[in-house]
């Protein structure tokens, strides 16, 4: 079943799809977009249940994730490869597209994200926590996680943080609940070895929610992947765009 996605285009060149993280949406790569779409095309859309997406009922799996991006894909590219960008959950939809549809991508970026998580515990307390209270109980909390400190005591920093909380706050409970339990059970430490397609590995060095050995470990599995580092916390692309605009170009330029 195709999901109607909302999708923003931007830009001319070729094509660059960004995947965001749990409980954000498309605006979450605002400033990164900026600086993409000025030598290529940007698609940048909300998940399932995020956003001004569709909601839709029931459990979900990181691979229905990757179904809906190849979906997308398919539709908006008109037959042409992408590079394919997720950030935390949408990194694992990479990994997870990277697998089942490899013909659509010329490239996948993996940031700051996990291809299995040891203890799904924390990740089942926070879904019920939701289940009790609403998104609104732990907003606070996961945004702290999302950025650095330092970063949040700058005025732009404090305005992303305030913007990335009333995203998450906006937040559908159920949806949230049902993504919320679909990452807890990714694990795709055996799919990985058989990436065929570039991948570049991004693990931030302040990242809390996904630390760098998470990342090691995924560079690790896929064969030919280069593992870079970026001073960041968890959502290294807010808090660093042109840094992480930087890595993107270079590393599309090496294929």
């Amino acid at each position: 079943m195709t999901v109607q996605l909302n999708v923003v285009r931007e830009g001319h060149g070729p094509i660059v799809v960004l995947s965001h993280a749990l409980g954000c949406d498309l605006h979450m790569w605002d400033g990164l977009a900026a600086l993409l779409a000025r030598a290529h095309t940007v698609l940048r859309y909300d998940h399932r249940n995020h956003g001004a997406s569709a909601l839709v009922a029931g459990d979900l799996r990181i691979e229905t994730l990757a179904d809906d991006a190849a979906d997308l894909i398919e539709r908006e590219a008109a037959g042409e490869q992408v590079h394919f960008v997720g950030l935390s959950m949408g990194g694992m939809t990479a990994q997870a597209l990277a697998v089942r549809r490899p013909e659509l991508l010329r490239s996948v970026v993996i940031a700051n994200s996990t291809a299995h998580y040891p203890d799904q515990a924390p990740w089942r307390a926070r879904a019920q926590t939701v289940a009790s209270q609403g998104v609104g109980a732990i907003a606070q909390g996961a945004v702290s996680r999302w950025l650095t400190p330092a970063w949040v005591s700058t005025y732009e920093g404090k305005a992303a943080a305030e913007a990335l909380q009333g995203t998450l706050e906006r937040t559908d409970a159920a949806g949230y609940i049902a993504s919320c339990n679909a990452v807890a059970a990714i694990d795709f430490r055996e799919s990985n070895r058989r990436v065929a397609v570039p991948t570049l590995v991004i693990g931030g060095t302040q990242d809390e929610a996904t630390p760098m050995e998470m990342s090691q470990a995924i560079a690790n599995a896929i064969p030919g992947s280069q593992l870079v580092a970026i001073d960041a916390a968890h959502l290294s692309a807010v808090e660093r765009p042109a840094e992480f605009s930087a890595l993107l170009v270079d590393y599309w330029r090496s294929l």
